[in-house]
């Protein structure tokens, strides 16, 4: 899995533009750093009277669940972030931590899209797609493998899917 995770990163990050995206991959990254799940999450509660509670709860719950997992695991595997394995690859953004697996805004961002589909169906594609180009984002800035989107994106979604079976 890593050979393969490393000829992907390595062949993304070494395209002409790879700047280039990087640019527009920080700030979906931005996006998914937290703040904008909060508010969200806010207006939800305040504008939906018959569900919005529900959501906010659930939501509580799915991130009390995710932190503590994806730190844990990224304690207990250290899988090192690419650059460290591979000096030669640029980095487009300093990460918040020193290890990989999963990807924590990955994680968080499948929380959200995992939720809006439960209680908002119709908002289920959007959700889903933002949650991707945020796990994508990841890459593109080379902090992250594509195992560790996956991981990510597996473990909000479970986290999320529990979060539901409490409200």
């Amino acid at each position: 899995m890593t050979a393969a995770d490393t000829r992907a990163i390595c062949w993304l990050l070494r395209q002409p533009r790879a700047a280039h995206r990087a640019q527009l991959a920080r700030g979906i990254s931005r996006l998914g750093d937290g703040p904008f799940y909060v508010f969200l999450i806010l207006v939800i509660w305040l504008l939906d009277r018959a569900h919005g509670a529900q959501f906010a709860l659930a939501a509580v719950i799915a991130y009390g669940l995710e932190v503590p997992a994806f730190m844990a695991l990224k304690n207990l595997i250290k899988r090192p972030r690419p650059a460290d394995m591979d000096e030669s690859l640029c980095v487009f953004l300093q990460p918040a931590d020193r290890f990989s697996f999963p990807s924590g805004h990955t994680a968080a961002a499948f929380v959200m899209a995992t939720l809006m589909g439960v209680f908002y169906p119709v908002a289920a594609t959007v959700a889903l797609a933002f949650a991707m180009l945020v796990g994508l984002s990841r890459v593109l800035l080379g902090v992250h493998y594509p195992s560790d989107i996956g991981a990510g994106a597996l473990l909000g979604a479970v986290c999320a899917l529990a979060g539901t079976l409490f409200v």
